[in-house]
């Protein structure tokens, strides 16, 4: 059976403080953002990040976002490319709004004062991997999500009635029978129960499920398991995409290295200098992700080495230092001329496909929440995301959700709950909690990775469930105990819907099942139908 907990902690009332507010949002990258702006200044609103306004994987976006921008493009071509990539598991519903919206987004953020890079007068748009077109907006070569967070942030703080909370962990959802009521906090050393009329999850995605991430350490996918404790289904959960090129130096963060670069001309390199993605696919370096990401992997088997380069040493040196500063200073710090050297890289877990299913307005099955973004399966990406489609998906759904939530919002009714109170048997203070997080990512990264088998699987989804047996009947008091749990309970999710899929499709790749099954273009869920029941 799939882990199961009520709740992660079970406060008495009496230590809690209150609050009310219309409409609560919890996040604040670009979903979050984008859900309180199309909200509007009719409501008060009250937006929870656990760290810093910039601490999300929006303000690290480096390649830009896609959308149809020129007109050498189309829309259609658009929707092709990301159904193509998707792998037959895309919405076609959901494909067909955002790269229909998606302009009219980047034009308000051009409008709110968003410093895109241009050519003259035109937005200077560049090419990556499975796009048919030049498409992906860009802002300071390859800043382009903190200049998007930049935007929305000031935007934001112009609304009349919105605050934002820093440092405040989600805990656990409060219910209204069986309606979400808002949100249980943990807030300057105290509870806080946030009364809402209406909430929705933005807190992005889980890359710290792996050894090996692009994700900062915010990204313990909390509102996934969240939403597993208040009994809503997750949704293609097995999909994960790992980034093909991050930073592999011993010592260093996983830097993520933007598509963007492969797409102005990088070239992969192995130890000998040979340009080995030709071997693998027809498109080379501009193959979809997962593509390349395996490719990669099979080559390091197969050469016995611990990573490939990315070079650019062939490609023009002012050019480099002005598209790409990010990347020119992040090399910088461990003694790189990108210019002139090889960058050494190593795939890194990177995005979800899946999360908690939502509609076209970012409605879940529960009433009262919504989700955009990371957190959320929307339909856009279904088996693989295409490059640059995330910060494009938040801004659409985040602005649709924003809006369908402040239509229905309205302060709760008494009586509302605390989340349920589980029986804990154990004090929380028994767990070395890192040793504990590193043997998951660990265990993620080996059996649950970029190339699964049954059999890994298998001993994943037995090893997460023996140590959710004692791990989840411990009563934790600290935000790093209870992202503990989130990890674990989104980790079981990933890797008992791998083991559940048996073939291999988009991002979920078997080696005992290595091809697409005919009929099986189908949505996992988690827990499956049958544990619901």
């Amino acid at each position: 059976m799939s882990l199961h907990l009520s709740a992660l902690v079970a406060p008495d009332a009496n230590d809690v403080d209150v609050v009310d507010t219309d409409l609560l949002i919890l996040g604040g990258g670009v979903a979050g953002m984008s859900a309180a702006i199309a909200a509007g200044d009719g409501l008060e609103i009250l937006c929870a990040t656990k760290d810093t306004s910039h601490s999300s994987n929006t303000d690290r976006a480096q390649g830009g976002v896609a959308a149809v921008l020129s007109d050498e493009d189309s829309v259609a071509s658009h929707r092709d490319d990301t159904l193509s990539v998707g792998a037959g598991l895309c919405d076609p519903e959901a494909v067909e709004v955002v790269v229909s919206e998606g302009p009219r987004r980047i034009r308000d953020l051009v409008d709110w004062g968003g410093d895109f890079d241009r050519e003259g007068e035109k937005l200077l748009l560049g090419l990556e991997g499975g796009h048919s077109h030049r498409r992906v907006a860009h802002a300071h070569g390859d800043r382009t999500g903190m200049e998007i967070q930049k935007t929305l942030l000031h935007r934001f703080r112009k609304l009349a009635k919105a605050q934002l909370w820093e440092h405040a962990f989600a805990v656990d959802l409060l219910m209204e029978g069986n309606r979400c009521a808002g949100a249980l906090l943990w807030r300057d050393d105290r509870f806080v129960a946030v009364r809402a009329g209406a909430t929705i999850l933005a807190t992005g995605g889980g890359g710290q499920l792996y050894r090996e991430t692009t994700n900062p350490p915010i990204a313990t996918a909390d509102g996934c398991a969240m939403a597993l404790r208040a009994g809503l289904r997750l949704r293609d959960m097995e999909f994960v995409q790992f980034h093909p090129t991050t930073l592999y130096v011993a010592g260093s963060a996983r830097h993520l290295i933007t598509e963007a670069v492969r797409g102005e001309g990088g070239y992969l390199r192995d130890m000998h200098g040979e340009r080995f993605m030709v071997n693998y696919h027809p498109d080379a370096e501009l193959a979809p992700r997962d593509v390349v990401a395996r490719s990669i992997v099979r080559h390091m088997a197969a050469t016995g080495t611990s990573h490939v380069f990315l070079d650019l040493t062939h490609l023009d040196a002012n050019y480099i230092r002005k598209r790409f500063p990010r990347l020119v200073e992040t090399c910088r710090l461990y003694h790189l001329d990108v210019t002139r050297e090889q960058i050494p890289i190593h795939p890194s877990a990177h995005y979800m496909m899946g999360g908690v299913a939502a509609d076209l307005h970012g409605r879940t099955s529960l009433a009262g929440l919504y989700a955009c973004g990371e957190v959320a399966s929307s339909g856009l990406h279904g088996a693989n995301r295409l490059a640059s489609n995330s910060l494009l998906e938040g801004l659409v759904f985040g602005q649709r959700a924003g809006g369908a939530a402040a239509a229905e919002a309205a302060r709760p009714s008494r009586p509302w709950a605390l989340p349920g109170r589980p029986d804990f048997t154990l004090d929380g203070s028994v767990i070395n909690a890192p040793d504990m997080l590193n043997s998951i990512k660990s265990l993620m990264w080996r059996d649950v990775g970029i190339l699964r088998s049954g059999p890994g699987l298998d001993e994943a989804v037995k090893k997460l469930r023996s140590w959710g047996d004692y791990l989840m009947q411990c009563a934790f008091t600290t935000q790093e105990g209870w992202e503990l749990v989130n990890v674990l309970m989104a980790a079981e999710a990933v890797a008992s819907s791998a083991a559940r899929r048996r073939e291999s499709r988009g991002a979920h790749f078997r080696s005992d099942f290595p091809e697409p099954a005919p009929g099986e273009a189908v949505h996992g869920w988690h827990p499956p139908m049958e544990e619901k029941s």
